[in-house]
């Protein structure tokens, strides 16, 4: 998860496709493709959580659609909507874009599909820690007052539909058997010349060599740890989430105090 939202560039078009799942170096690879690339990357973790309120509810027409897509009505209008949300840049990463990969090769039929790799054991326990985080009553509940993220539960049932429709499940208890449908489902629809995997630990060179790109002089990779960068959010969006009740329930107390005297 990165740092800030990006904001698009007029005229920018995706020349990368991120097909890694979250958890896999996915806010080191966005910022080191806005380096190599010269232009906003599109991190749905990061735009969904921290940007306007507008993202997450303009995600979740497009998984919508995407679970009709056997109509070919829905399909369309899904097609229409995601090439809508990412005008302007010139990457997408993180999940829900990392399970559209088909769709966004016939978006944009030029660009590279790049997988961030992880040990499969480290990715299981990493995302069972963000579950453990995201999944309690009390974070939902904090969470209702804000716009946006008040829609965070919806859009996440939203997404498991799409997990459990690719993967036959959310990860989890079969954590390791998600992340290896989703590599065995990447080498199925994505012609071989056209996928690459990547370990964000290796650095410029191999990224560079897929991209057909030079190399920075003088700038080292982006290192970012994605378990920080998401609990740094989570915290972020609680505090503002209890302030805002914290002002909800000054209000109403006032309200009832006035109301007393009042009588």
């Amino acid at each position: 998860m990165g740092q800030k939202a990006s904001l698009p560039q007029p005229g920018a078009q995706i020349r990368v496709i991120g097909a890694g799942l979250p958890r896999t170096g996915t806010s080191s690879f966005s910022q080191a493709l806005e380096i190599l690339l010269d232009g906003p990357v599109y991190h749905c973790g990061t735009q969904i959580s921290i940007g306007p309120p507008t993202e997450i509810k303009n995600w979740m027409p497009i998984l919508q659609n995407w679970l009709r897509k056997d109509d070919r009505t829905s399909r369309a209008k899904m097609l229409t909507l995601l090439r809508r949300r990412l005008a302007g840049y010139v990457a997408i990463t993180d999940s829900p874009g990392s399970e559209l990969v088909p769709e966004l090769m016939e978006l944009y039929p030029d660009a590279k599909v790049v997988c961030t790799v992880r040990d499969p054991v480290l990715w299981e326990t990493s995302m069972l820690h963000v579950q453990s985080l995201t999944g309690v009553w009390f974070a939902r509940a904090v969470l209702l007052p804000l716009d946006g993220l008040r829609h965070f539960i919806p859009y996440g049932y939203l997404l498991a539909a799409l997990w459990e429709r690719l993967y036959g499940g959310v990860s989890g208890q079969h954590g390791r058997e998600t992340y290896a449908s989703h590599i065995a489902w990447l080498k199925e629809v994505v012609p071989e010349d056209r996928l690459v995997f990547f370990d964000v630990r290796d650095g410029w060179g191999p990224l560079c060599e897929a991209l057909s790109v030079e190399a920075p002089v003088g700038v080292p990779f982006p290192r970012i740890n994605d378990s920080e960068a998401i609990e740094r959010s989570i915290n972020y969006h609680f505090r503002r989430g209890l302030m805002r009740w914290a002002c909800i329930f000054g209000v109403l107390g006032v309200g009832a105090a006035a109301f007393r005297m009042w009588r």
